[in-house]
């Protein structure tokens, strides 16, 4: 391992390729403190730390913190994603993009540049909400967030928010072009294991101060080692369908013949459903924030906190059926079994068509149930965690959810792509037998 490590620095092209994206990182970073201008600092950070547990915390986590510093990045990538997932959607009920889709390289790069359109306008209206929020934030102590509101401020900080955004879309596509790795993807997850320093820092400080012992703090990290063993083992996890092509003469060369097969994921949604229920959980706590004080907030506050049984069960249960949900989006069999039959593959003993896709959503709706299992296990994991013992949901966010599922695909996925590089020039891979499987592109 070690040894393929340094072979990484020995390729010039490679080694130029990370060390661009390193490059990039830094400006992401750099960018991610810059405060837009018009802001009190220690009003926002006063609210912000009251509102970790709330879609206003969620969003944060993706951005590094940047929206709760008010940085010119506090919008993060968040906009391109949802208007990806726009058009995604969109491919499977609109026919003009159902049509892009099959249009091979012309259609791609028409749904790309649709995407960043859709991102300028997300990011510009996604902007001017934040400006109006700004505005009304007051901390219990009596302190503003804004101290000169106006029209001048939201033009203002829209415009930067929404630039800040269209750089940072432009930044992930240089690193996918030049750099390693999926652009995008690279760029949310720097954000989010930027805080595992500090969340490290905070375990050191209670082990030193005699707030937990060594054997629980060595049980912890090996637990969180094991959690993250088991997310790489279900990222990784087919099952792999046997696919057989007829031959075909045609002159005096014969075509087909070849044994193949088809992939089927254990986990096709990737990270999308927990995103999606976790944004449904924090709604009734983000709404608690804007009511008056009295029964019906505190009992939203209380049912909905993080930890509390209702929460997790209704946690688990969205993403069991966002898992379903996403995953028939993601992955057509009634498409796969058409473009099987079109050239000639079949799987042994099912007959071509209807079977053939009927055998298919068979298999993948009973390797997909304990996929969301497993995503809705690791999703309330950290919860269980802060609650049945004294450790910071700082530090338990590292056992599972969002974040650690974007850590271990974007880590395989970049892992997957230098792998490629040094076997394409004969060097030895980062395993001897097998090849690292990378992750679908969020």
């Amino acid at each position: 391992m070690i040894r393929s490590f340094q072979t990484i620095f020995k390729i010039p092209e490679l080694k130029r390729r990370i060390l661009y994206t390193l490059a990039i990182f830094l400006v992401v970073r750099i960018g991610g403190h810059i405060p837009c201008p018009g802001i009190n600092a220690d009003a926002l950070g006063e609210f912000f730390t009251l509102q970790q547990n709330t879609l206003f915390g969620l969003y944060d986590m993706f951005v590094g913190g940047a929206f709760a510093k008010a940085t010119v990045f506090a919008l993060g990538i968040m906009p391109y994603i949802s208007a990806s997932i726009i058009i995604q959607l969109m491919g499977t009920v609109v026919p003009y993009f159902q049509k892009l889709q099959k249009e091979g390289e012309e259609g791609r790069k028409k749904i790309t540049q649709l995407t960043r359109y859709g991102t300028v306008g997300l990011s510009a209206m996604q902007a001017l909400g934040v400006t109006v929020f700004l505005e009304s934030i007051v901390t219990p102590s009596g302190l503003v967030a804004v101290p000169h509101p106006g029209m001048g401020f939201r033009l203002l900080t829209m415009i930067t928010l929404a630039t800040g955004t269209t750089f940072l879309m432009w930044l992930g596509e240089q690193i996918s072009e030049r750099g390693i790795g999926n652009g995008i993807s690279l760029i949310i997850f720097i954000g989010i294991i930027d805080r595992f320093p500090y969340a490290m820092f905070d375990e050191i400080q209670q082990l030193i101060g005699g707030n937990r012992q060594l054997l629980v703090e060595l049980f912890l990290w090996a637990l969180m080692f094991g959690t993250t063993a088991a997310v790489v083992l279900i990222t990784q996890g087919t099952r792999k369908i046997p696919v057989q092509y007829a031959k075909r003469v045609v002159g005096r060369k014969v075509y087909g013949g070849q044994s193949t097969h088809i992939p089927l994921r254990v986990n096709t949604a990737g990270v999308m459903p927990i995103i999606f229920a976790q944004a449904i959980m924090f709604v009734p706590s983000t709404v608690a924030t804007f009511l008056p004080a009295g029964g019906f907030k505190d009992w939203l506050t209380v049912s909905f906190s993080f930890d509390s049984f209702t929460y997790m069960f209704l946690y688990f249960v969205l993403i069991v059926f966002f898992t379903y949900f996403y995953t028939a989006i993601a992955f057509n069999p009634v498409e796969v079994a058409d473009n099987m039959k079109k050239y000639g593959g079949f799987i042994p003993g099912i007959r071509p068509g209807k079977n053939t896709s009927d055998f298919i959503d068979n298999i993948l709706s009973r390797i997909t149930l304990p996929g969301a299992i497993f995503l809705g296990i690791i999703a309330i994991f950290p919860s269980i965690i802060t609650k049945y013992s004294n450790v910071s949901y700082n530090f338990s966010s590292f056992f599972g959810g969002t974040g650690l599922l974007i850590i271990v695909g974007v880590a395989l996925d970049t892992l997957q792509q230098i792998e490629s590089h040094l076997l394409m020039r004969h060097y030895e891979g980062f395993i001897k037998s097998g090849r690292i499987r990378g992750r679908r592109r969020m």
